[in-house]
């Protein structure tokens, strides 16, 4: 029993019907034909184009989500600046000046104690956070 063949014919240039019996021969196919058969059904099963469709969806809604997520840290980061700033206030408004005979124990005392809360600060954090950190440090030094 034969089997049942569609038959298509298809012209081309010169040149083109050259180039596909060149790489028909190349590729190790018996005819040029056995060549073009194998290059339909290659493009016919090819569904890369629509898979990259698919991933470049997933990246987009991955960077989209990133972006969101950058943008939720920076409000966060402005609300705890403004906090800071508003304690810094209340607490240089409320804090009285220390008498001018123990003045220079109480400067000396203070910037222990500022000292030491930054190092335990700066030991809690890692990454990027404790070399911000260490330069904030390294500025309030000079």
């Amino acid at each position: 029993m034969a089997r049942q063949c569609d038959k298509f014919d298809v012209r081309v240039s010169r040149v083109l019907g050259v180039a596909i019996k060149k790489e028909a021969k190349a590729r190790g196919y018996t005819t040029a034909s056995a060549f073009i058969r194998a290059g339909i059904e290659h493009e016919l099963g090819n569904h890369e184009s629509e898979a990259l469709t698919g991933a470049e969806e997933r990246l987009v809604a991955t960077i989209d989500q990133v972006r969101r997520e950058l943008f939720r840290v920076g409000r966060a980061q402005q609300a705890l600046f403004a906090f800071l700033d508003c304690l810094a206030k209340v607490l240089l408004t409320c804090i009285p000046e220390p008498p001018q005979g123990v003045r220079d124990q109480a400067i000396a005392q203070a910037r222990e104690r500022h000292n030491r809360l930054v190092k335990t600060a700066g030991t809690s954090m890692v990454g990027d956070s404790q070399a911000a950190m260490q330069d904030l440090v390294g500025r309030g030094e000079k």
